[in-house]
């Protein structure tokens, strides 16, 4: 038995003659924040229910905190923060006597810890359920989550309908439980909370993991918008500078000011850099990173791994060495 607080190994799970897993394999360290992508289909809710066992698989080895959820019970279940994808509540009972429900069912609940949770995310416990907003019964499914401080914390789309600056609390909320040692497993097609909290991210595609890695390798393989204008040449002397580098959807026209340039930009800023310090450069603006870019490149099928091999590894696809905050602010 390992100390992972997730450990999955050839996890399949077929509907009938469909397959929705086709033999996965997952860790998850205590202390850390696994990001769980993939687009609606790719089997990722599935994943986090087989981890609950709220659904049986059909082949392979699953241990959730050293136990097979199927042998844990309810032990195991309240070291086990959950919110899952499809939240439903309902009902005229308040959120306060909803929580007071999960208090006596989940792991023990400090003295006032829903209150302060409610107050971060400006939450009235007072309000019927069924009066809530969307948003609001969020509020209520991450608060029933972490308010036992739980050893692990398994969040679906943990974001949908909350507005940015509770979506900023939430991603306090988790930074937090990981500096306690809590290991949490976030799975959302909002990359930009991947980016924000996870360290580590596997992708998820038609029921197999096709890469895993770090957040900082996965940047690497983001295109960053490059906007710029030349002085002084035109745009095919522009062209001839540039035409080796990894530029992709390439716009360059000669307009009054000089010659304008549009582009996607993969790879490191250096050669870049490097290449138009022989142009006159009156204007640069370089955006950061865009990590869907980088995910749908690697869904499109350049870049996945066969049906039977293992996943890509991001460091290896897209490099070592990260990014500095230099070139971020480039």
């Amino acid at each position: 038995m390992t100390n992972a607080a997730i450990e999955v190994k050839g996890l399949r799970k077929n509907y009938g003659r469909t397959p929705a897993l086709r033999g996965i394999d997952l860790r998850l360290e205590p202390g850390t924040v696994l990001g769980l992508i993939g687009p609606n289909g790719a089997g990722k809710t599935t994943t986090l229910r087989i981890l609950l066992d709220l659904l049986r698989p059909s082949s392979g080895a699953v241990r959730v905190l050293g136990e097979d959820p199927r042998r844990g019970g309810p032990a195991l279940r309240r070291r086990i923060g959950y919110l899952p994808g499809d939240l439903r509540l309902d009902g005229r009972t308040t959120g306060k006597r909803m929580l007071s429900f999960y208090r006596s069912v989940s792991g023990p609940v400090a003295r006032g810890r829903e209150d302060q949770l409610a107050e971060r995310l400006g939450l009235d416990l007072s309000r019927p359920i069924g009066t809530l907003s969307k948003g609001n019964r969020q509020k209520l499914g991450l608060i029933q989550a972490f308010m036992h401080d739980p050893d692990l914390l398994i969040l679906d789309e943990p974001t949908s309908g909350l507005d940015p600056l509770v979506q900023r609390t939430f991603l306090e909320l988790v930074r937090e439980a990981r500096h306690e040692g809590a290991a949490v497993l976030l799975s959302s097609h909002v990359l930009s909370e991947i980016q924000h909290v996870a360290d580590d991210v596997a992708v998820l595609a038609e029921g197999r993991i096709i890469a895993t890695g770090d957040v900082a390798a996965l940047r690497r393989g983001a295109a960053r918008r490059i906007r710029a204008v030349f002085g002084g040449t035109d745009s095919d002397a522009v062209w001839d500078q540039i035409w080796q580098l990894p530029l992709r959807e390439t716009a360059l026209s000669d307009e009054s000011d000089g010659v304008h340039l549009e582009a996607l930009y993969d790879g490191d800023l250096d050669p870049f850099i490097k290449t138009i310090s022989w142009l006159t450069t009156l204007e640069l603006d370089i955006q950061e990173p865009d990590l869907e870019d980088a995910v749908l490149q690697l869904y499109s099928g350049s870049h996945a791994p066969a049906e039977g091999e293992a996943p890509l590894d991001l460091a290896t696809l897209y490099g070592q060495a990260g990014r500095t905050e230099g070139e971020a602010g480039a």
